[in-house]
């Protein structure tokens, strides 16, 4: 915003305005700082079947930068985006395969998962809405300038999945500097698993999933950056504590919720002073936090 006076130095409606332009005071700098980012979780889910690529592009539609987005592997080690371990919660395997319970995603080819369709459980709208491999995935979020926030899901189901999916992370460009210091997280439940991405990776932003007791937090942030936590475990007094540890970049611990849904839990978390909220209605919580 510009003023058409250009010499005074005048405070008006809380803005300084210094020559022709308009700044904001360091309270309102403030304000907008402190505002969580909100993150898509497994897409714009409430409104798309989850983890797919329109769950991604509805997420770009409704102007959410950072989408959160599960990992495994299939039968013949090809990396999916999927969050179950088993494929019939959100797929029409059961019908396909019906010999085949429990329909594990590491019981099936990528070539099986590919031919299910990932969309009818969510409305006929989407029938025919595939599970993408991780290769897909990161080219649509890429297409949409989007970010990402990585979760390896049950890396213990899929021994050496951290390594694979930093060959497939640098394949497709999302190990450049600028990926890695603005566009990329990788989380998940398990410390090991956190721990060897930290080790082979150093660079890359990581998080926990999960809510340690306070005095468990020092040896997470010997090689995590974020602790995650579900929303209803957390207090002002969690969250004061994660930010006074500083991660291995030698920042302050952040501190990502989940999953939040309403205004009124999504201004309460906002409240404590958590750095991002994970979402399936990103409009609604961005609405509420003012993010």
């Amino acid at each position: 915003m510009y003023a058409r006076a250009a010499a005074a130095v005048a405070t008006v409606t809380g803005s300084v305005i210094i020559g022709v332009l308009v700044l904001p005071t360091a309270a309102q700098a403030a304000t907008a700082h402190d505002r969580p980012v909100v993150v898509a979780h497994r897409g714009a889910s409430a409104y798309a079947p989850e983890n797919t690529l329109e769950a991604v592009d509805k997420a770009d539609d409704l102007g959410i930068t950072w989408v959160e987005n599960d990992v495994q592997r299939t039968k013949d080690g090809a990396l999916v985006v999927i969050h179950d371990t088993t494929l019939a919660r959100t797929t029409n395997v059961e019908q396909l395969y019906p010999d085949r319970a429990p329909w594990n995603v590491g019981d099936f080819t990528a070539a099986e998962i590919a031919a299910l369709d990932a969309g009818s459980w969510k409305g006929a709208e989407f029938t025919g809405a595939r599970i993408p491999t991780l290769h897909q995935y990161l080219d649509r979020v890429e297409d949409n300038h989007q970010k990402l926030l990585l979760e390896i899901k049950a890396p213990e189901l899929y021994p050496g999945i951290e390594a694979q999916i930093l060959r497939q992370l640098r394949k497709d460009g999302w190990l450049r500097h600028g990926h890695v210091k603005h566009r990329l997280v990788l989380q998940s439940f398990s410390a090991d698993s956190m721990r060897s991405v930290h080790a082979q990776r150093p660079d890359l932003t990581t998080g926990f999933l999960g809510t340690p007791a306070v005095a468990d937090l020092p040896a997470y942030a010997e090689f995590v950056d974020q602790i995650n936590p579900s929303h209803s475990t957390i207090s002002t007094a969690y969250v004061d504590a994660v930010h006074a540890l500083k991660g291995p970049h030698d920042k302050p611990l952040d501190i990502f919720t989940w999953t939040v849904n309403d205004a009124a839990t999504a201004q309460r978390v906002a409240g404590y002073g958590v750095d991002g909220i994970i979402t399936n209605t990103p409009d609604v919580v961005r609405e509420a936090v003012g993010g």
